[in-house]
């Protein structure tokens, strides 16, 4: 399987730094890099994330294995790699279809994300089995490295419901006081990190509907629904992509 967005970060030539024109040498590093990635993914959707090895990509590349080491320190940096690829992927599947919403149809913004997210999991599967499955053995992903891309959906979501909120379209939701004090000091510090204008509760909702959304789609990606258990299961998952819209509040939005 060939990711379809494998040379995403390779530069345009006259897009180096300062504006200056790349040299063939660094023109050639970033294709190899990129072509180390491509095949990465390629070995991550035949052998899974445990079993993948540089050795192999670099057999697959037509050059020894020392040889990649001068471009990926080891197998680790290879699936941080793989890693940033697939988030930056994601995120850029979900922008695209967020954007091509109505700027005032939070509603329709919301169910674009969604819908993004699914189709992007269910073409890539071992990708977001790699984001969203179980931890990798001996793997720890670098935070400076993967956080950014990491939280690109969720940032996304956000910005829908705070945008709805500042709208007066986000319904629904007790002011802030009710919760116990570590999770209201853990809500409250989200509001403020995002400078959002939702109560409290309506943080609590979207959180639910953040991991609800991953949840629906993990259960279908997996097959943890059963093979024959839906006959259509892009329609159940329509069907709760609009409760939980609602759960959000979003409901004010078709109004």
């Amino acid at each position: 399987m060939e990711a379809s967005g494998h040379n995403r970060d390779v530069v345009p030539e006259k897009a180096g730094p300062q504006g200056r024109r790349r040299t063939p040498r660094e023109r050639a590093r970033e294709q190899t890099v990129a072509d180390i990635v491509r095949l990465g993914r390629q070995h991550l959707a035949v052998h899974g994330a445990a079993a993948l090895s540089l050795r192999a990509v670099a057999r697959d590349l037509g050059v020894v294995s020392s040889a990649v080491y001068r471009y990926v320190e080891n197998r680790d940096e290879l699936l941080t790699m793989l890693l940033v690829d697939a988030f930056n992927e994601l995120g850029d599947r979900v922008d695209e279809a967020v954007a091509g919403a109505e700027e005032h149809d939070h509603r329709g913004r919301f169910m674009a994300l969604g819908r993004a997210v699914r189709s992007w999991a269910l073409g890539e599967p071992a990708s977001y089995a790699l984001l969203f499955g179980s931890p990798v053995p001996g793997y720890a992903a670098p935070a400076e490295r993967t956080t950014g891309p990491g939280t690109r959906v969720v940032v996304s979501l956000v910005g829908i419901l705070d945008a709805a909120a500042r709208a007066g379209c986000l319904s629904g939701g007790h002011q802030d006081g009710h919760f116990p004090a570590a999770l209201a000091a853990d809500l409250a510090a989200i509001r403020a990190q995002f400078d959002l204008e939702m109560s409290q509760d309506l943080i609590a909702r979207g959180l639910l509907v953040w991991s609800a959304l991953f949840g629906a789609v993990s259960f279908e990606v997996f097959n943890q629904y059963g093979p024959d258990t839906f006959a259509a299961p892009g329609e159940l998952f329509e069907h709760h992509l609009s409760v939980l819209g609602a759960v959000a509040g979003l409901e004010a939005a078709d109004s």
